[in-house]
């Protein structure tokens, strides 16, 4: 069931389009994680990580939006029918893949979607048969992604205006 243990997890795959879906229920089952294409995702991801990154942190509109994007998967977490979260998943190649934009509305952050989006793209990244993960962490996140053996590679650098440093996160082979 992945690194959750507190998470049921459906999956979908669809092998001639690599696009996989997950549907993560809490117990609670007012809670959701959906693992989406950027066409399905857009608009709810877009809105959130303008609110967290272009609003909150003051990110140039013209920098959160890449090339990346439409290649991705896209983590979308719900509370009730409410998108409060998003994360995505990039392949860097067959073996790596690179996590980013990472965002929770602030009135939901403290509450575990952070960590729900996180395990769910670090799952997806495992069943994809990816053995390498990075990210750019900012400084202040560093310790949340630490929780998941995320490690911290070279020095601090500035992107977007906000102080970051590489991680990195090996997977176990599964055989």
């Amino acid at each position: 069931m992945g690194l959750c243990k507190n998470l049921v997890t459906f999956a979908i795959t669809d092998l001639i389009v690599p696009t996989v879906y997950f549907i993560s229920l809490s117990f609670k089952r007012r809670s959701v994680i959906l693992i989406q294409t950027w066409q399905e995702a857009s608009k709810q991801a877009y809105a959130i990580r303008q609110t967290v990154f272009i609003e909150e942190q003051g990110i140039p509109k013209e920098l959160e939006l890449d090339e990346f994007d439409p290649i991705a998967w896209h983590a979308l977490a719900f509370w009730e029918d409410q998108c409060i979260g998003t994360g995505r998943l990039v392949a860097v190649n067959q073996n790596a893949g690179q996590i980013g934009r990472m965002a929770v509305l602030a009135d939901f952050r403290g509450q575990g979607f952070g960590k729900a989006i996180l395990i769910q793209l670090i799952d997806l990244a495992a069943n994809q048969g990816m053995s390498t993960l990075t990210l750019h962490a900012q400084v202040s996140a560093i310790p949340f992604y630490e929780k998941f053996g995320f490690m911290a590679q070279g020095s601090i650098y500035e992107e977007a205006g906000i102080p970051h440093r590489n991680m990195i996160l090996l997977l176990p082979i599964s055989s």
